[in-house]
């Protein structure tokens, strides 16, 4: 499972977490995320994530 981070705001999806703010269940890759999927704190679009690792 990946991270991947929002180039504007630093807020990090979390595949194996998920994301509760927007109902998005654990384990839930981000390429399997809608085309609509919104950063939750700044509301970037999709495309301005990139994949990250720790």
């Amino acid at each position: 499972m990946g991270k991947w981070k929002c180039k504007i705001c630093g807020y990090v999806y979390d595949e194996e977490k998920g994301e509760s703010l927007k109902d998005t269940p654990e384990g839930t890759l981000f390429k399997d995320l809608p085309d609509d999927w919104a950063c939750p704190v700044c509301m970037s679009r999709k495309d301005l994530f990139e994949e990250i690792s720790l």
